[in-house]
């Protein structure tokens, strides 16, 4: 029996091809999605197409109640627009939800601790953007160091696109022959992506750069 991995699967591009790396390595992936309120609440609805198409163990966690203490984010609040162009400190500050993934490590460690796995996989990587704290290298290393110390079973927060920017994680996705049609991106939770947030933007380079056309369509 394969080694099972907790994968936090929030259905964008990036965590599609997380999980996919998991079940190439041989492992055993148990997703994890959370449902924090975000207004593109459209990724989770693929998740689940995806994790169901393929068999795999999924959960979908509810934890909106942080809206309760945590606000000011575009993507959690509708009456906040969601910016436009690329990604930079000053145009994309409102997609930031404090300690976001903090939270969703906690849970995913536990989740881990609980069902025997000795991994929890996520989609952090060098190309995440300063204003995501919570992305950085010394972020990973430092909740594996409380990791360590909060339970006595071992759990290793791993991040396998950490040294990668979205270019290469496309790339290693399509040297896999991944379908990123069944991925969602944009922040906004329309019926096609906008095209025009940074998020959209970002995905449409980096298929640029790998010489293709995004498979999704989009409103622009």
């Amino acid at each position: 029996m394969s080694k099972k991995v907790v994968v936090i699967y929030s259905g964008g591009m990036d965590s599609y091809t997380v999980l996919h790396k998991a079940i190439e390595e041989g492992l055993t992936p148990f997703a994890l999605t959370f449902d924090y309120g975000q207004r593109h609440v459209k990724e989770i609805q693929i998740a689940s197409e995806v994790c169901e198409s393929l068999a795999i163990n999924h959960k979908i966690i509810d934890i909106t109640a942080i809206n309760q203490l945590i606000g000011g984010s575009s993507l959690t609040d509708s009456s906040i627009e969601v910016a436009t162009g690329d990604y930079d400190n000053n145009n994309m500050v409102n997609t930031v939800v404090p300690n976001r993934n903090m939270i969703l490590l906690s849970l995913a460690v536990g989740y881990a601790v609980s069902i025997g796995a000795e991994k929890v996989y996520y989609g952090a990587h060098s190309g995440d953007h300063e204003i995501y704290p919570d992305c950085r290298p010394i972020f990973v290393e430092k909740m594996n160091e409380v990791a360590a110390v909060a339970n006595y079973e071992k759990t290793e927060i791993h991040s396998p696109y950490l040294k990668s920017d979205k270019v290469g994680i496309l790339k290693d996705g399509l040297r896999m022959g991944l379908d990123y049609s069944k991925t969602w991106t944009c922040y906004n939770g329309r019926e096609k992506a906008c095209g025009e947030c940074g998020s959209c933007k970002e995905r449409l380079e980096a298929f640029a750069k790998n010489g293709l056309s995004d498979p999704i369509s989009y409103e622009a």
